[in-house]
Protein backbone atom coordinates (compact mmCIF):
# COMPACT_ATOMS: atom_id res chain seq x y z
CA UNK A 1 0.00 0.00 0.00
CA UNK A 2 1.41 3.36 -1.01
CA UNK A 3 1.03 6.08 1.56
CA UNK A 4 3.14 9.21 1.48
CA UNK A 5 3.56 12.05 3.91
CA UNK A 6 6.17 14.58 2.90
CA UNK A 7 7.96 16.29 5.78
CA UNK A 8 10.81 18.79 5.78
CA UNK A 9 14.09 18.65 7.79
CA UNK A 10 12.70 21.46 9.97
CA UNK A 11 10.01 19.07 11.20
CA UNK A 12 12.55 16.50 12.32
CA UNK A 13 14.48 19.19 14.21
CA UNK A 14 11.36 20.44 15.97
CA UNK A 15 9.93 17.05 16.91
CA UNK A 16 13.26 15.62 18.09
CA UNK A 17 13.71 18.44 20.57
CA UNK A 18 10.01 18.20 21.60
CA UNK A 19 9.76 21.92 21.02
CA UNK A 20 8.24 24.17 18.40
CA UNK A 21 10.87 26.62 17.11
CA UNK A 22 9.15 27.31 13.78
CA UNK A 23 6.34 26.03 11.57
CA UNK A 24 7.64 26.28 8.05
CA UNK A 25 7.57 22.51 7.66
CA UNK A 26 3.82 22.21 8.16
CA UNK A 27 2.94 23.70 4.77
CA UNK A 28 4.93 20.87 3.15
CA UNK A 29 2.92 18.04 4.69
CA UNK A 30 1.24 15.96 2.00
CA UNK A 31 -1.11 13.00 2.49
CA UNK A 32 -1.84 10.65 -0.39
CA UNK A 33 -5.61 10.55 0.09
CA UNK A 34 -6.40 7.97 -2.66
CA UNK A 35 -3.90 5.55 -1.11
CA UNK A 36 -5.38 6.04 2.34
CA UNK A 37 -8.92 5.51 1.07
CA UNK A 38 -7.89 2.34 -0.81
CA UNK A 39 -6.27 1.00 2.33
CA UNK A 40 -9.41 1.79 4.34
CA UNK A 41 -11.53 -0.16 1.85
CA UNK A 42 -9.21 -3.15 2.27
CA UNK A 43 -9.58 -2.93 6.04
CA UNK A 44 -13.36 -3.27 5.72
CA UNK A 45 -12.84 -6.56 3.88
CA UNK A 46 -10.71 -8.19 6.56
CA UNK A 47 -12.02 -11.58 7.64
CA UNK A 48 -13.97 -11.79 10.87
CA UNK A 49 -12.34 -13.81 13.64
CA UNK A 50 -14.20 -16.85 14.92
CA UNK A 51 -14.29 -19.05 17.99
CA UNK A 52 -11.62 -18.73 20.67
CA UNK A 53 -9.80 -16.00 18.76
CA UNK A 54 -12.90 -13.86 18.56
CA UNK A 55 -13.64 -14.27 22.28
CA UNK A 56 -10.06 -13.35 23.19
CA UNK A 57 -10.06 -10.22 21.05
CA UNK A 58 -13.45 -9.17 22.40
CA UNK A 59 -12.22 -9.43 25.99
CA UNK A 60 -9.18 -7.37 25.01
CA UNK A 61 -11.53 -4.76 23.53
CA UNK A 62 -13.49 -4.62 26.80
CA UNK A 63 -10.34 -3.72 28.75
CA UNK A 64 -9.72 -0.80 26.36
CA UNK A 65 -13.20 0.76 26.48
CA UNK A 66 -13.77 4.18 27.99
CA UNK A 67 -17.33 3.48 29.10
CA UNK A 68 -19.05 6.77 28.44
CA UNK A 69 -22.17 8.74 29.22
CA UNK A 70 -22.32 12.30 27.89
CA UNK A 71 -25.99 13.20 27.93
CA UNK A 72 -27.76 16.30 29.12
CA UNK A 73 -29.99 14.17 31.34
CA UNK A 74 -27.16 12.35 33.16
CA UNK A 75 -27.91 11.94 36.85
CA UNK A 76 -25.99 10.49 39.82
CA UNK A 77 -27.97 7.26 39.51
CA UNK A 78 -27.20 6.51 35.87
CA UNK A 79 -23.53 7.40 36.46
CA UNK A 80 -23.49 4.96 39.38
CA UNK A 81 -24.98 2.26 37.15
CA UNK A 82 -22.34 2.95 34.53
CA UNK A 83 -19.57 2.64 37.13
CA UNK A 84 -20.81 -0.75 38.33
CA UNK A 85 -20.99 -1.91 34.71
CA UNK A 86 -17.41 -0.72 34.20
CA UNK A 87 -16.31 -2.86 37.15
CA UNK A 88 -18.32 -5.87 35.96
CA UNK A 89 -18.48 -5.44 32.17
CA UNK A 90 -19.15 -9.13 31.45
CA UNK A 91 -21.38 -11.43 33.47
CA UNK A 92 -19.38 -13.44 36.00
CA UNK A 93 -20.70 -16.83 34.86
CA UNK A 94 -19.68 -16.05 31.27
CA UNK A 95 -16.16 -15.16 32.40
CA UNK A 96 -15.99 -18.39 34.44
CA UNK A 97 -16.97 -20.39 31.36
CA UNK A 98 -14.03 -18.76 29.58
CA UNK A 99 -11.73 -19.28 32.60
CA UNK A 100 -11.25 -15.50 32.77
CA UNK A 101 -13.16 -14.75 35.98
CA UNK A 102 -9.99 -14.08 37.98
CA UNK A 103 -8.15 -11.95 35.42
CA UNK A 104 -9.49 -8.60 36.63
CA UNK A 105 -11.32 -7.72 33.44
CA UNK A 106 -12.83 -4.24 33.73
CA UNK A 107 -13.42 -1.31 31.42
CA UNK A 108 -10.43 1.00 31.02
CA UNK A 109 -12.16 4.12 32.36
CA UNK A 110 -15.49 5.79 33.01
CA UNK A 111 -15.95 9.01 31.01
CA UNK A 112 -18.42 11.71 32.09
CA UNK A 113 -18.98 15.45 32.08
CA UNK A 114 -17.12 17.49 34.75
CA UNK A 115 -20.30 17.93 36.80
CA UNK A 116 -20.61 14.15 37.17
CA UNK A 117 -16.96 13.40 37.99
CA UNK A 118 -17.50 13.40 41.76
CA UNK A 119 -20.42 10.96 41.39
CA UNK A 120 -18.23 8.56 39.42
CA UNK A 121 -15.20 8.91 41.71
CA UNK A 122 -17.26 8.29 44.85
CA UNK A 123 -19.08 5.31 43.35
CA UNK A 124 -15.89 3.60 42.18
CA UNK A 125 -14.20 4.27 45.52
CA UNK A 126 -17.13 2.77 47.41
CA UNK A 127 -16.95 -0.28 45.13
CA UNK A 128 -13.27 -0.74 45.96
CA UNK A 129 -12.32 -0.19 42.33
CA UNK A 130 -9.34 1.69 40.91
CA UNK A 131 -10.82 2.35 37.46
CA UNK A 132 -9.88 5.94 36.51
CA UNK A 133 -12.51 8.55 35.85
CA UNK A 134 -12.08 10.54 32.64
CA UNK A 135 -13.78 13.86 32.06
CA UNK A 136 -14.40 15.75 28.85
CA UNK A 137 -13.43 19.39 29.15
CA UNK A 138 -12.16 22.48 27.32
CA UNK A 139 -15.48 23.45 25.78
CA UNK A 140 -16.59 19.95 24.76
CA UNK A 141 -17.95 19.26 22.19
CA UNK A 142 -17.72 22.40 20.04
CA UNK A 143 -14.56 23.97 21.45
CA UNK A 144 -16.23 27.37 21.04
CA UNK A 145 -15.31 28.53 24.53
CA UNK A 146 -12.79 31.19 25.66
CA UNK A 147 -9.41 29.69 26.54
CA UNK A 148 -9.61 30.95 30.13
CA UNK A 149 -12.89 29.08 30.58
CA UNK A 150 -11.41 25.92 29.04
CA UNK A 151 -8.49 25.96 31.44
CA UNK A 152 -10.75 26.60 34.43
CA UNK A 153 -12.98 23.67 33.43
CA UNK A 154 -9.97 21.35 33.16
CA UNK A 155 -8.67 22.38 36.58
CA UNK A 156 -12.10 21.86 38.15
CA UNK A 157 -12.44 18.38 36.63
CA UNK A 158 -9.02 17.44 38.03
CA UNK A 159 -9.95 18.93 41.39
CA UNK A 160 -13.12 16.80 41.42
CA UNK A 161 -10.99 13.68 40.98
CA UNK A 162 -10.64 13.06 37.23
CA UNK A 163 -7.41 11.22 36.43
CA UNK A 164 -7.85 11.62 32.67
CA UNK A 165 -9.00 14.68 30.73
CA UNK A 166 -10.36 14.53 27.18
CA UNK A 167 -9.95 18.04 25.78
CA UNK A 168 -11.29 19.21 22.44
CA UNK A 169 -9.37 21.54 20.15
CA UNK A 170 -10.64 24.74 18.55
CA UNK A 171 -11.28 23.59 14.98
CA UNK A 172 -11.10 27.16 13.73
CA UNK A 173 -7.36 27.23 14.51
CA UNK A 174 -6.84 24.32 12.11
CA UNK A 175 -9.18 25.57 9.41
CA UNK A 176 -7.53 29.01 9.37
CA UNK A 177 -3.99 27.66 9.59
CA UNK A 178 -3.20 29.12 13.02
CA UNK A 179 -0.78 26.34 13.96
CA UNK A 180 1.15 28.33 16.56
CA UNK A 181 -2.14 29.17 18.26
CA UNK A 182 -3.20 25.51 18.25
CA UNK A 183 0.12 24.44 19.75
CA UNK A 184 -0.12 27.05 22.49
CA UNK A 185 -3.73 26.19 23.34
CA UNK A 186 -2.95 22.49 23.70
CA UNK A 187 0.24 23.24 25.67
CA UNK A 188 -1.71 25.33 28.17
CA UNK A 189 -4.37 22.64 28.48
CA UNK A 190 -1.63 20.09 29.15
CA UNK A 191 -0.26 22.29 31.94
CA UNK A 192 -3.75 22.68 33.43
CA UNK A 193 -4.15 18.88 33.56
CA UNK A 194 -1.25 18.53 35.99
CA UNK A 195 -0.69 14.84 36.70
CA UNK A 196 -3.87 13.79 34.89
CA UNK A 197 -3.42 12.17 31.48
CA UNK A 198 -4.62 14.28 28.59
CA UNK A 199 -6.38 12.97 25.49
CA UNK A 200 -6.69 15.55 22.72
CA UNK A 201 -9.84 15.25 20.59
CA UNK A 202 -9.17 16.45 17.04
CA UNK A 203 -12.80 16.27 15.83
CA UNK A 204 -11.43 14.93 12.54
CA UNK A 205 -14.77 15.06 10.75
CA UNK A 206 -14.63 18.86 10.98
CA UNK A 207 -10.98 19.47 9.96
CA UNK A 208 -11.54 19.57 6.20
CA UNK A 209 -8.78 17.23 4.97
CA UNK A 210 -6.58 14.29 5.89
CA UNK A 211 -3.55 16.58 5.68
CA UNK A 212 -5.08 18.74 8.41
CA UNK A 213 -5.69 15.59 10.46
CA UNK A 214 -1.99 14.71 10.19
CA UNK A 215 -0.86 18.25 11.03
CA UNK A 216 -3.18 18.54 14.02
CA UNK A 217 -2.06 15.10 15.24
CA UNK A 218 1.58 16.13 15.15
CA UNK A 219 1.01 19.45 16.89
CA UNK A 220 -1.12 17.80 19.59
CA UNK A 221 1.66 15.31 20.33
CA UNK A 222 4.38 17.98 20.31
CA UNK A 223 2.32 20.05 22.76
CA UNK A 224 2.32 17.16 25.24
CA UNK A 225 -0.79 15.06 24.57
CA UNK A 226 -0.74 11.56 26.07
CA UNK A 227 -3.38 10.40 23.55
CA UNK A 228 -4.82 11.72 20.33
CA UNK A 229 -8.52 10.97 19.80
CA UNK A 230 -10.59 11.07 16.63
CA UNK A 231 -13.91 12.57 17.64
CA UNK A 232 -16.26 13.88 20.27
CA UNK A 233 -18.99 11.51 19.10
CA UNK A 234 -21.17 14.53 18.41
CA UNK A 235 -19.97 15.28 14.87
CA UNK A 236 -21.72 14.08 11.74
CA UNK A 237 -18.64 12.01 10.86
CA UNK A 238 -16.77 10.37 13.73
CA UNK A 239 -14.16 7.59 13.83
CA UNK A 240 -13.37 6.33 10.32
CA UNK A 241 -10.60 4.07 9.09
CA UNK A 242 -8.97 6.69 6.80
CA UNK A 243 -8.47 9.16 9.66
CA UNK A 244 -7.41 6.29 11.91
CA UNK A 245 -4.67 5.30 9.48
CA UNK A 246 -3.44 8.89 9.17
CA UNK A 247 -3.39 9.46 12.92
CA UNK A 248 -1.58 6.19 13.55
CA UNK A 249 1.02 7.01 10.90
CA UNK A 250 1.57 10.31 12.71
CA UNK A 251 1.95 8.47 16.03
CA UNK A 252 4.46 6.09 14.45
CA UNK A 253 6.50 8.93 12.93
CA UNK A 254 6.49 10.78 16.25
CA UNK A 255 7.68 7.66 18.06
CA UNK A 256 10.46 7.09 15.55
CA UNK A 257 11.69 10.64 15.98
CA UNK A 258 11.35 11.05 19.75
CA UNK A 259 11.00 7.66 21.40
CA UNK A 260 7.72 8.82 23.01
CA UNK A 261 4.72 6.52 22.68
CA UNK A 262 1.47 8.45 22.30
CA UNK A 263 -1.83 6.63 22.63
CA UNK A 264 -4.66 6.45 20.09
CA UNK A 265 -8.40 6.57 20.75
CA UNK A 266 -11.06 6.18 18.07
CA UNK A 267 -14.43 7.38 19.34
CA UNK A 268 -17.92 7.92 18.03
CA UNK A 269 -20.01 5.52 15.98
CA UNK A 270 -18.23 2.33 17.12
CA UNK A 271 -21.18 0.17 18.13
CA UNK A 272 -20.50 -3.44 17.14
CA UNK A 273 -18.12 -6.12 18.30
CA UNK A 274 -16.92 -6.61 14.73
CA UNK A 275 -15.98 -2.93 14.43
CA UNK A 276 -14.11 -3.07 17.73
CA UNK A 277 -12.06 -6.06 16.60
CA UNK A 278 -11.26 -4.36 13.30
CA UNK A 279 -9.91 -1.32 15.16
CA UNK A 280 -7.78 -3.58 17.35
CA UNK A 281 -6.41 -5.37 14.29
CA UNK A 282 -5.67 -2.05 12.59
CA UNK A 283 -3.72 -0.84 15.63
CA UNK A 284 -1.77 -4.11 15.65
CA UNK A 285 -0.92 -3.70 11.96
CA UNK A 286 0.00 0.00 12.08
CA UNK A 287 1.59 0.40 15.52
CA UNK A 288 2.32 -3.10 16.81
CA UNK A 289 1.14 -5.28 19.67
CA UNK A 290 2.76 -3.01 22.26
CA UNK A 291 0.00 -0.48 21.57
CA UNK A 292 -2.74 -3.00 22.39
CA UNK A 293 -2.97 -2.03 26.05
CA UNK A 294 -5.24 0.41 27.90
CA UNK A 295 -2.18 2.61 28.43
CA UNK A 296 -1.89 3.24 24.68
CA UNK A 297 -5.24 2.34 23.10
CA UNK A 298 -8.80 3.19 24.04
CA UNK A 299 -12.18 2.80 22.42
CA UNK A 300 -14.60 5.62 23.15
CA UNK A 301 -18.07 4.09 23.29
CA UNK A 302 -21.38 4.08 25.10
CA UNK A 303 -23.28 1.20 23.47
CA UNK A 304 -20.39 -0.99 22.22
CA UNK A 305 -20.07 -3.00 25.43
CA UNK A 306 -23.62 -4.27 25.10
CA UNK A 307 -22.95 -5.85 21.71
CA UNK A 308 -19.65 -7.36 22.88
CA UNK A 309 -21.35 -8.98 25.87
CA UNK A 310 -24.06 -10.37 23.57
CA UNK A 311 -21.43 -11.94 21.32
CA UNK A 312 -19.63 -13.49 24.29
CA UNK A 313 -22.97 -14.79 25.60
CA UNK A 314 -23.59 -16.42 22.21
CA UNK A 315 -20.08 -17.94 22.15
CA UNK A 316 -20.55 -19.48 25.61
CA UNK A 317 -24.20 -20.60 25.38
CA UNK A 318 -24.85 -21.03 21.66
CA UNK A 319 -27.80 -18.65 21.69
CA UNK A 320 -28.30 -14.91 21.91
CA UNK A 321 -29.48 -13.42 25.23
CA UNK A 322 -32.99 -12.28 25.96
CA UNK A 323 -33.42 -8.64 26.91
CA UNK A 324 -33.34 -9.38 30.66
CA UNK A 325 -30.28 -11.65 30.52
CA UNK A 326 -27.67 -8.88 30.57
CA UNK A 327 -27.35 -5.96 32.97
CA UNK A 328 -27.99 -2.47 31.67
CA UNK A 329 -25.02 -0.15 31.29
Amino acid sequence: MTFSVALSPEFHSAVTTRSFPELGWISKVYVNRPAVVRHAEQIKKWKTLKGNWQAAWLLKAVTCIDLTTLSGDDTPSNVQRLCFKAKHPIREDLLKALDMHDKGITAAAVCVYPARVSDAVNTLKAAGCNIPVASVAAGFPSGQTPLETKLAEIKLAVEYGAREIDIVISRSLVLTGQWEGLYEEIRLCRAACGEAHMKTILATGELGSLANVYKASMIAMMAGSDFIKTSTGKEVENATFPVGVVMMRAIKEYYWQTGYKVGFKPAGGIRTAKEAITWLMLVKEELGVEWLTPELFRLGASSLLGDIEQQIFYYVTGSYPLQHDLAMA
